[in-house]
């Protein structure tokens, strides 16, 4: 395919996967359960924290977090006890435990009292063409309390080499328009054309055969790339092909 055939080809895929039936099997169904602003934020951020593994999995554990904050995680983020914390010590999905949560419902509560929220700490440090300097920047920030080091490795860090594909996917929900009533465009002062791909096994080896990208790992370098020739099919609203790559490699096994 040449360029227009391709983009052609994506914009037709975007469409067909960009609608409200991609929530039924999606994590993003976990912070459309909510309605009010930093419900859905922190909800997002915890979920897209647990992303990876059985997807059905990561849904029926993230709904089980939101039960764990009585499903109302901003309150709780904010009013928590210390017997309220301890409530959480039972929960675990994969390498994240009850101890991680703790730490992330601490940190996020530090986060929405001294740094603006969520929001607030993306949109004041943002980067003039990318968000990925950024989201170093937020690993630094969300570790700034005293915290056990190998709770450090579920905030990844581009700057070190990660593709950072579950930070990058909440940050699409939280920026990109909602007028599919998929993603939140919740954040009004970040750029839609700032947001890159979440990068994943399914959307590198889609992007791969489309000549998307050429390296081979899913790394920070890749994801570089990628970024690259998406901008190049619509620099304003890149990340919208996250929808046409993913259904490509997990529903049409391309």
């Amino acid at each position: 395919m040449n360029k227009k055939e391709l983009k052609e080809f994506l914009d037709q895929k975007v469409i067909e996967y960009n609608n409200p039936r991609f929530l039924e099997s999606d994590p993003i169904q976990i912070p459309h359960r909510f309605n009010k602003k930093e419900d859905i934020e922190i909800s997002g951020f915890l979920t897209a924290t647990i992303a990876w593994g059985n997807r059905k999995s990561i849904i029926n554990n993230a709904q089980r977090m939101m039960d764990l904050l009585g499903n109302s995680p901003y309150d709780f983020v904010l009013n928590h006890t210390l017997a309220d914390l301890d409530a959480l010590d039972s929960f675990v999905h994969r390498t994240f435990n009850g101890n991680d949560l703790v730490y992330f419902i601490r940190s996020l509560k530090n986060i929405y009292e001294n740094h603006g929220g969520l929001e607030g700490i993306f949109t004041q440090n943002q980067g003039k063409t990318s968000l990925q300097p950024t989201i170093s920047l937020f690993k630094e920030r969300f570790f700034e309390l005293p915290f056990e080091r190998r709770i450090a490795k579920h905030v990844s860090d581009p700057l070190k080499g990660s593709a950072a594909k579950r930070i990058n996917m909440f940050l699409r929900w939280m920026i990109r328009d909602a007028n599919t009533n998929v993603d939140f465009g919740l954040w009004k002062n970040i750029s839609p054309s700032k947001l890159s791909c979440p990068l994943d096994v399914h959307s590198g080896n889609v992007a791969r055969k489309l000549k998307l990208l050429k390296r081979k790992q899913n790394d920070a370098k890749a994801l570089e790339e990628l970024d690259k020739s998406l901008r190049r099919l619509d620099p304003i609203d890149p990340v919208k092909y996250d929808f046409a790559l993913f259904g490509l490699g997990v529903f049409e096994k391309f």
